[in-house]
C-alpha cells in the first residue's frame, strides 16, 4: 500500500481546499488564461481597429451599465453564500464533494471560447477532447480502448447519468430491431435469421455480426444501388416506423422488457416513458442483501422466455444512490451469456452513475486488471470478494453510465455513456451511417467529430468536456494516481464504520444504533431507534427530527451548522422479508408497528452518510471530522432523547 502521506501530497494539490489553501494557485491560473484569451483576441486579425472605443468607458450608457451589472453580480454573490458547503469536510450528505482544480480551472478557461460540441465546425478542439474522454473511461473499465481495432468502445459526455441511461436504452432497441428491419428490406445475399421472433432476440454481439455483414454488403453496391438499399432498409427500421406501426408490421413479436434492480434509479421509468415502451414495460426484481436477487432475476427470464416476450435490458447498479451498494454484476453477465444460447438475447448495462470511478482502484496502470489480493492489500476489509467480482466483470457488460460530475469531482453537468463496441452507434446515426472506406482508427476519429449525430442532444458545452479530459490527463484513470482519491474516500469509510461500531456501544443507554447495510463502497447508513421505543412511526419522528440539524437551511447562516448530512428510507419491498425482519428485530421494534400504506410507518428512516471528502482526517492539524461527527451526534442524541421524557 502506498503510504498515505504519500498520497496527502498529491491530494493536497488537487482542490481548492476546505479553506481555499490553495487560492493562489487557482487565482494564477485564472488570471493566466484569462489574459492568454484576451491576447489570442488581439492576435486573430491585429490589424483590425478596436470596435470599442477607450471612450466608451466615459459615457453614462457604459457607467450604468456597470454599475446595475456589479449590483447584480454582489447580489448574486451574497445569495450564493447561502448554498451547500459542498467543499467542506462537515458535508456528509449527498454524492457532491469539492472539485477538482484540474477541472475546474480548465473550466473557466474554455468558457470564454464557448465550444459547442455538437460538431467539429463548432468545436474543433473539445469535440476530439469529448472522444477521448470515452475512450478515457473505457479503458478504466476493461473496454478496448484501441481505435485502431474494430471493436473499440464509444463514449460520450452527457447531462447528467439520466440522459446516459435513456442513450442506453436507444441504443439497446436500435440493435435488437435491426434484424427484424433487414429482413422486411430483403437484401439478396446476406444470411438473414429465420424469422423475427429469432432476429428480435439475438445477442448484441450478433446483432452487431448481422450489421457488418449487411455494411459490407451494402460497400459492394454500386452508389445508386447503395443509396436505394439504404432508404429501403431506413423505412423499416423502428425510429423510421415508430413503435406502433414497427410492432403492427411484425405481429409475431411484442414491446420488450427492461429487468432492473428495485433500487434502480427512477431514471429508468422516465427512460422507457420517453422512448414510447410504457412504464409497464419496466419490471423491478427482488434484491437479496440489499443487492440484485440474480436466482429471482433468472426466474423472470426463464418465465418470459417460455411466454415468448422479448427483454431488451437488464440493469445492474455500480453504487445504488441510497446505499452504495453493489450489485452481483458478474453472475448477471453469466446469465445474459446462458439465456443468449437459449435464445433470448438482451444487453447487460450497467448503470455506474456513483461508483464507475471506484473502477481505478482496480485498474493497473498498464490497464489490466489488479488482482483482489493486491487491491485488499491496501485496505482493512474492501474490497469484499463480490464487489471486486462485480468490477472484474465491467469489461463484459455492453454499455456503462458513468457520472464524472460525482466520484470525478467535476462540475456539473457531466454524465458520460460508454458502449463496448462503437460500431453499434451506426444505428443511431441522424444521417445513415453505414459504409465506410477510411482506416479503422482514423475513421473513428474523424467519424465522431460530427458528436451531435449520435448523441440524444444537439447543443452542448465544450467547456464540459474540457474539464473531464484535462482532468484525466492531469490524473490518468488508474490506481497510481485517480485511484489515490479514491482510495482515501474508501479508506474514509472504512474508518467511519468502525467508528460508528464503537459509537454504538457508547449510546446504547439512550439509542440503538444499527448500521443497517454492511457498505460496498463509501456511502454507509445509519439506524437509529431511541431505547424503549417499539414503534416505526416515533423511530421514523425521531430520526427525521435528527435529519432537521444536518439539512442546509438558507434562512439561517450557514455556521450555525455544525455538520450536514442527508436521510433515506428502507422499504420492506427492497430490503425483503429476512432483512426487514433482522432490522426490525436489531432495532427492538414492534413487527406490528410496520403497517404497509400508512404514512410514517410503511418504511424506515436512516441516516445516509457519503463520504467523498478527502479531508475527512486533516493530517496537518490533527484532527478526524468523523471523529468530531460522532461527538457531534452523540451530543444530539442525549438531547433529544432527554427532551422527549
Amino acid at each position: 500500500m502506498l503510504p498515505i502521506a504519500h498520497d496527502r501530497h498529491l491530494l493536497d494539490a488537487c482542490f481548492l481546499g476546505p479553506y481555499a489553501e490553495n487560492d493562489a494557485m487557482l487565482e494564477k491560473l485564472v488570471v493566466e488564461f484569462l489574459r492568454d484569451h484576451v491576447y489570442w483576441r488581439r492576435n486573430f486579425h491585429p490589424e483590425d481597429p478596436p470596435a470599442i472605443s477607450t471612450r466608451a468607458a466615459l459615457h453614462p450608457d457604459y457607467q450604468e451599465f456597470e454599475s446595475r451589472m456589479r449590483r447584480e453580480l454582489h447580489q448574486l454573490s451574497a445569495a450564493l453564500k447561502r448554498s451547500v458547503p459542498f467543499h467542506s469536510p462537515r458535508y456528509l450528505g449527498h454524492m457532491v464533494s469539492d472539485l477538482l482544480l484540474p477541472g475546474l480551472a480548465a473550466q473557466m478557461l474554455a468558457l470564454p471560447y464557448n465550444p459547442n460540441n455538437v460538431s467539429e465546425d463548432a468545436a474543433p478542439v473539445t469535440v476530439d477532447m469529448e472522444v477521448q474522454v470515452g475512450l478515457q473511461l473505457a479503458r478504466m473499465v476493461g473496454y478496448q480502448d484501441d481505435p485502431a481495432q474494430p471493436g473499440c468502445a464509444f463514449g460520450h459526455l452527457t447531462s447528467g447519468g439520466t440522459l446516459a441511461n435513456y442513450q442506453a436504452l436507444r441504443l439497446a432497441l436500435s440493435l435488437k430491431a435491426f434484424a427484424p428491419a433487414l429482413r422486411a428490406a430483403r437484401p439478396p445475399d446476406i444470411e438473414l435469421p429465420d424469422d423475427d421472433r429469432i432476429g428480435f432476440n439475438l445477442a448484441p454481439a450478433e446483432c452487431i455480426a448481422l450489421l457488418l455483414r449487411w455494411q459490407q454488403w451494402l460497400t459492394a453496391q454500386s452508389a445508386p444501388d447503395r443509396s436505394r438499399w439504404q432508404d429501403r432498409l431506413d423505412a423499416q427500421r423502428i425510429e423510421h416506423r415508430g413503435l406502433v406501426d414497427f410492432f403492427a408490421q411484425h405481429p409475431d413479436i411484442s414491446p420488450p422488457k427492461v429487468l432492473a434492480p428495485i433500487t434502480a434509479h427512477y431514471s429508468w421509468s422516465k427512460g422507457l416513458k420517453l422512448l414510447g415502451l410504457g412504464r409497464q414495460q419496466l419490471e423491478l426484481v427482488e434484491q437479496k442483501n440489499m443487492r440484485l436477487d440474480v436466482e429471482r432475476l433468472e426466474e423472470r427470464l426463464e418465465a418470459l422466455r417460455r411466454a415468448q416476450q422479448p427483454v431488451l435490458m437488464a440493469v445492474a447498479v455500480l453504487g445504488t444512490t441510497e446505499y452504495g451498494s453493489i450489485d452481483p454484476l458478474q453472475d448477471l453477465i453469466t446469465a445474459r451469456n446462458r439465456f443468449a444460447q437459449r435464445g433470448l438475447g438482451f444487453s447487460v448495462h450497467v448503470d455506474a452513475a456513483w461508483g464507475g470511478y471506484l473502477a481505478t482502484v482496480f485498474r493497473a496502470e498498464n490497464g489490466q486488471l489488479r488482482t483482489f489480493d493486491e487491491v485488499r492489500a491496501e485496505f482493512e476489509n474492501f474490497p469484499a470478494p463480490h464487489v471486486h467480482a462485480a468490477f472484474s466483470a465491467l469489461a463484459d457488460s455492453d454499455s456503462i453510465t458513468i457520472d464524472p460530475h460525482k466520484m470525478g469531482y467535476l462540475p456539473y453537468g457531466s454524465g458520460a455513456f460508454v458502449c463496448r463496441d462503437h460500431r453499434a452507434m451506426a444505428l443511431l446515426a441522424e444521417r445513415a451511417d453505414y459504409v465506410f472506406h477510411e482506416p479503422v482508427a482514423e475513421n473513428y476519429l474523424r467519424r465522431y467529430r460530427s458528436l451531435g449525430q449520435f448523441i440524444p442532444e444537439g447543443s452542448k458545452s465544450g467547456a464540459a468536456a474540457a474539464a473531464v479530459y484535462v482532468t484525466h490527463k492531469v490524473l490518468p484513470l488508474d490506481h497510481r494516481n485517480f485511484g489515490r482519491l479514491a482510495r482515501q474516500t474508501l479508506l474514509s469509510a472504512e474508518q467511519f464504520h468502525t467508528r460508528a461500531l464503537c459509537f454504538a456501544r457508547e449510546v446504547a443507554d439512550v439509542v440503538t444504533v444499527v448500521i443497517p447495510i454492511e457498505p460496498d463502497s463509501n456511502l454507509v447508513c445509519l439506524a437509529f431507534n431511541p431505547v424503549g421505543n417499539a414503534s416505526v412511526a416515533r423511530m421514523n419522528a425521531f430520526v427525521r427530527q435528527l435529519h432537521e440539524e444536518l439539512r442546509c437551511d438558507p434562512r439561517q447562516p450557514l455556521q450555525l451548522k455544525e455538520f450536514f448530512g442527508s436521510s433515506t428510507t428502507l422499504r420492506p419491498e427492497i430490503v425483503g422479508t429476512d432483512e426487514t425482519t433482522r432490522l426490525l428485530t436489531s432495532l427492538r421494534l414492534d413487527p406490528a408497528s410496520l403497517i404497509a400504506g400508512e404514512v410514517n410507518s410503511d418504511r424506515l428512516t436512516i441516516l445516509r452518510h457519503t463520504l467523498m471528502n478527502p479531508f475527512l482526517t486533516d493530517h496537518e492539524n490533527g484532527i478526524s471530522y468523523i471523529g468530531l461527527y460522532f461527538e457531534f451526534l452523540a451530543r444530539r442524541l442525549r438531547a433529544l432523547t432527554a427532551a422527549a421524557k
